[in-house]
């Protein structure tokens, strides 16, 4: 079987892509991203370097025998820190095995050239031009090498953020496997690892996600931070039922509680909006006058997020967990406490997860905030 390093070097471009010139060191950076592919080492890679630093021109050619040079062993060393000549040998020997270079060799071995004027017909050394020769294999290798990464990096933030899901719904239990994927997590596992630990972590949260369903639909019937409509539709069935039973109109005695519920949902959030205020005066110095209503403070915290490190599907998800009033006022409360929290978007992560349990609440937040707020002042 051929190996993907003599596909890609040492052949001639069966789309006969070879015309043209490439820029050297943009090819030296593709080369580096494919370097696995191509079986090269970072050594080897420092060779090919110093080989080009010693081609006048950036641009690389890709005609055969259009970008030779010619140093010596010991200006190759001198360009590589002293590297041994023995390791530079068997560098120059790999770079020439797989052919992103071509030897010229002389009569009696040596690396010259013959000049004729400012002309060079005659050279003997290395040719770079094998390298300029595939250039459009070397950025496609790139290209799915980076490809591949960022696959990765996906596949092991979904892995570290089922693990943290898992650890929540433990309490102490499943400890082996929280220690094994924490293991795995600390050296760079390949997609097959990651893709067992993910479907190893789903299953466990799943046979224990029916255990907490109760729980989390009790714990969260209380919260009143929800729309205003919500209390209203819950205050017109409530009297619907009751007018009912005592055979009088439906319609004349829930216009007037509906009315009023409105009303005092309104006195809530301006309550609440006022609270938020008084708690979070950092925003202020972001949006000066612009905190008016919770329409603003949503908007605001879409337009602060991702000045604090908040991305914004992290934002999205916390909308969908808490609310967009709650996001928006754990995002304001982030913002005051910006120079002891680490990573904002991972702690709002964290404030998402608890409200899907019903264990998040924005008043303790508020007031921590409010209470910091009136030490200072005494202080002061």
């Amino acid at each position: 079987m051929e190996q993907t390093s003599q596909i890609a070097f040492g052949r001639q471009d069966p789309c006969g892509r070879l015309a043209g010139t490439h820029d050297k060191w943009d090819l030296l950076a593709a080369l580096t991203h494919a370097a696995a592919e191509f079986e090269l080492s970072h050594r080897t890679l420092g060779v090919l370097k110093a080989l080009l630093t010693f081609f006048p021109d950036r641009a690389l050619p890709a005609e055969p025998d259009s970008a030779i040079v010619f140093p010596s062993n010991r200006k190759l060393m001198e360009r590589l820190n002293g590297m041994p000549e023995s390791t530079l040998r068997r560098h120059l020997a790999a770079l020439t095995r797989l052919g992103i270079v071509s030897r010229k060799n002389s009569p009696n071995r040596k690396r010259y050239a013959r000049r004729s004027g400012d002309d060079m017909p005659l050279a003997f050394g290395f040719d770079l031009s094998p390298l300029a020769c595939h250039a459009s294999r070397i950025f496609d290798a790139a290209l799915d090498a980076k490809a591949r990464a960022e696959h990765l990096a996906v596949l092991r933030d979904r892995v570290a953020v089922l693990r943290q899901d898992l650890l929540e719904l433990a309490n102490g239990t499943a400890e082996a496997l929280l220690e094994a994927v924490r293991k795995l997590l600390r050296r760079k596992p390949c997609e097959a690892e990651l893709t067992q630990a993910a479907n190893t972590l789903r299953s466990e949260i799943a046979s224990r996600t029916p255990e907490e369903t109760p729980s989390v639909s009790n714990l969260s019937a209380p919260v009143l931070s929800g729309p205003g409509s919500q209390n209203e539709r819950h205050i017109q069935d409530s009297i619907k039922k009751d007018s009912d039973s005592e055979g009088m109109p439906v319609e004349q005695p829930s216009k007037q509680p509906a009315r009023s519920a409105a009303k005092d949902s309104k006195a809530e959030k301006n309550s609440e909006l006022a609270t938020l205020r008084r708690a979070c005066p950092e925003v202020q110095t972001y949006f000066p006058g612009g905190l008016r209503n919770w329409q603003d403070a949503d908007r605001i915290a879409e337009n602060l997020s991702p000045m604090i490190g908040i991305d914004m599907p992290v934002l999205s998800d916390a909308r969908a967990a808490m609310g967009r009033q709650d996001a928006a006022t754990a995002v304001m409360c982030i913002l005051e406490k910006l120079g002891t929290i680490r990573s904002p978007g991972a702690y709002l992560r964290r404030l998402a997860q608890k409200a899907r349990t019903g264990q998040f609440s924005t008043a303790p937040m508020l007031n921590a905030l409010l209470q910091a707020s009136h030490r200072k002042e005494i202080v002061s």
